[in-house]
Formats: structure tokens, sequence, C-alpha cells
């Protein structure tokens, strides 16, 4: 039986997550090398420009607006019963967040030093919430905006622009001093590994719980 891609790449990002969750447990949480040559060498080149810059995009990682484009990508999802899919988009971005959340508490890893951060932030360190929450939100949206473009453009916007904001807020966690690197990448293969699993059979289902009639 031949087994579907995503699986294959959605086994590759999990054991990816796993090897590093190990080795960060492994060390006590202590940053790794990359970690730490990566840090230093944001602080000598950080600005308060950067940091303006920085904060705004970090800033739309959280809270409202990743919450309102998941609600987004259900309701494209099956839009003549948006209503639906934007309670069930919103759900599962809730729902990541909260297996995040427990993963992040149960590595306890400590954040980089405070005197490097750009702002006062709580809980530990891996995986970054910020880059987990916008990753899931990305790649939900890029799934769901994907159906209705049928250029080889579009297409490639539809995946790009989402991807491109997704990454950017990782980044800026970085920028800021709040988190280590390879945080960042935890968050970033854990949302990999999550929407891979769970976004195909959560859209099927979708469909599904829609009347043969109501299907655009």
């Amino acid at each position: 039986m031949t087994v579907p891609r995503r699986h294959l790449f959605a086994s590759v990002a999990a054991t990816l997550l796993a090897a590093l969750i190990l080795f960060a447990a492994a060390g006590d949480g202590a940053p790794f090398g990359p970690d730490t040559a990566l840090h230093r060498w944001v602080l000598d080149h950080r600005t308060s420009a950067g940091i303006d810059v920085a904060t705004f995009v970090t800033d739309t990682g959280n809270r409202v607006i990743p919450h309102l484009l998941a609600a987004l990508a259900g309701a494209l999802t099956v839009p003549r019963t948006w209503w639906l899919g934007a309670v069930a988009g919103f759900a599962a971005l809730l729902t990541g967040q909260l297996l995040r959340l427990l993963l992040v508490h149960a590595l306890d890893r400590p954040r980089p030093p405070a005197e490097s951060w750009t702002a006062h932030v709580n809980n530990p360190s891996m995986p970054s919430g910020h880059s987990t929450t916008a990753a899931l939100t990305a790649i939900g949206l890029a799934a769901a905006l994907l159906p209705y473009c049928h250029r080889t453009a579009t297409r490639a916007l539809a995946i790009a622009v989402p991807a491109a904001w997704g990454a950017s807020v990782g980044l800026t966690r970085v920028y800021l001093g709040v988190h280590w690197p390879t945080d960042v990448l935890a968050g970033w293969l854990f949302a990999a590994a999550l929407t891979l699993l769970v976004l195909p059979p959560l859209g099927r289902r979708l469909r599904r719980s829609v009347r043969p009639a109501e299907l655009p």
C-alpha cells in the first residue's frame, strides 16, 4: 500500500522535531552552538528601526490576526456554510496552540538572557508560540486558498504570501532576542507535522458535513 506523501513529510517533520526536543532535553535546555552564535550576531547588528519593524511584524503573529485568518481559512473551505468552517478553523488553531503549550511546559527550556529582550515575555522557550501560531495559520490559509487559484502565478502567491508572513513572524522572535533560533525551528516543525496530519481529513470532514445541494 502506498503511503500518502503528506504522511511522509509529516513523519520527517515529527522526527526532526523529536530529535531537536531530545537534544534540548539532554542538555537541560541549554542553547546549542548555532543558537548562541546567531543570537550574538543578531544583538551585534540589531538597530532601533529594525526593532520597531520586527515588533510590528511579531505582533501580527499573536492574538487577533491569526485567529481571524484561521477562521477565514475555515470559511473558505466550505463557503456555503462559512460559519461552520470559520468555527472549525478557529477551533483548530486553538487546539494547536493548546498542544504547543503542553509541550513547551513539559520541556521547560529557558529563554535567552533577559537583557537581550526587547519586550517582557512569559512561559518557557521551545517551541516558540508566535512561530507555531503563525505557521499553523499560514499553512491553513494557503491550503484554503489553493482550490480557488487556477493559474500558476496565483497558486504561487497563495503559497508564498502566507509562507513569507509565517516565516517573518518566526524570525522576528530571534531578532527581538526572546527566542533561540531552534525554538523557532521547533515551532515550524511542530506546525508542519500537525497540519499535514490534521488539515486534509478536517477539510474532508467539513465538506461531508455539508449537504450535496449546498456544495459549490
